[in-house]
C-alpha cells in the first residue's frame, strides 16, 4: 500500500532529519511509528501528507507519488494536529464540511457519529462551541473522528494518546483496533507512548535521529525489547 524508496529530508541548517531508504507497508497492516522527540515520526507523516517536500526520494501510496498527484487524497485520511481544524466552526459544522469533502450526506455523518458518541463523552456534540475554544483533548477527539469519515482506505494518526484522559484513550484503542480488524483499512500511528502503540499495532517501527532502527512484527516480546533499547 505505501512504498519509501531513498527518502530523506534536510532542512536549510544542513540537519537531515529523516533519512530512510525502503520502507513497505501493506494494505491492512496496523503500523506504530515510535521514537523520541526528534526521531522524525512527524516528519515522515507530513511527507506522506504532502505537506513538506522530500529531499531525496519519495513515497508511493497505492502506487501513486504523493509529492506528484493528488489521487491519493479520496482514500487517505488524517489527524496531525489542530492546525488541521477549522477553528470558527463547530464540532457538527466541521464533521459535515468534511463529509461534503468525502461525498458523504447529512446522514451517513450522523450515524458515524452516532456509533462514536461514547467516544465524544457528552463534551461536544451540541455544545454549540466553537473548535477553537474547546480543550486540546477535545479539539483531539474531533479531528480523530473526522479522519473516519467516507471509510477511507488509509488512516494516520500522530501523538492520538497525547491529551487524552484514561477512559478516552481505552476507548480510542478500541477504535483503531476495530479499524484494524478491516483488511482494506491501513492504520498508521506514532506515539511516544509504547505501550499503547504495541497493544494496537502490528507492526513497530522506531526511529532514531530519522534513520529505523528496530522494524518488528508485534509479539508478547516487543514491548520489553523497545523499552530495552530506549532506556539505553
Amino acid at each position: 500500500m505505501i512504498q519509501v524508496n531513498n527518502l530523506s529530508k534536510t532542512y536549510n541548517n544542513g540537519v537531515k532529519v529523516l533519512n530512510i531508504t525502503n520502507l513497505d507497508i501493506p494494505k491492512g497492516q496496523s503500523f506504530g511509528l515510535v521514537g523520541n522527540n526528534g526521531a522524525g515520526k512527524t516528519t515522515f507523516f507530513s511527507l506522506l501528507l504532502d505537506l513538506i517536500q522530500p529531499s531525496t526520494g519519495f513515497i508511493k501510496n497505492n502506487s501513486i507519488q504523493v509529492n506528484l498527484s493528488e489521487a491519493w487524497k479520496p482514500f487517505t485520511a488524517a489527524f496531525i494536529d489542530e492546525s488541521f481544524l477549522i477553528g470558527y466552526l463547530t464540532a457538527e459544522e466541521y464533521f459535515y464540511f468534511i463529509g461534503d469533502l468525502r461525498n458523504q450526506n447529512k446522514a451517513d455523518v450522523d450515524a458515524l457519529l452516532a456509533k462514536h458518541e461514547e467516544f465524544f463523552n457528552g463534551e461536544i456534540l451540541k455544545s454549540k462551541k466553537y473548535l477553537r475554544d474547546l480543550s486540546k483533548g477535545n479539539m483531539k477527539k474531533v479531528g480523530i473522528i473526522a479522519a473516519l469519515i467516507g471509510n477511507p482506505e488509509v488512516v494516520i494518526f500522530d501523538e492520538p494518546f497525547a491529551n487524552l484522559d484514561p477512559t478516552t484513550v481505552n476507548r480510542l484503542k478500541k477504535i483503531i483496533k476495530e479499524l484494524s480488524e478491516n483488511p482494506e483499512v491501513t492504520v498508521l500511528v506514532s506515539s511516544h507512548d509504547l505501550v499503547h502503540t504495541v497493544e494496537v499495532c502490528n507492526r513497530i517501527v522506531a526511529l532514531n535521529k530519522g534513520e529505523i532502527v528496530k522494524d518488528i512484527e508485534t509479539s508478547p516480546e516487543t514491548l520489553k525489547e523497545l523499552e530495552a533499547f530506549f532506556a539505553v
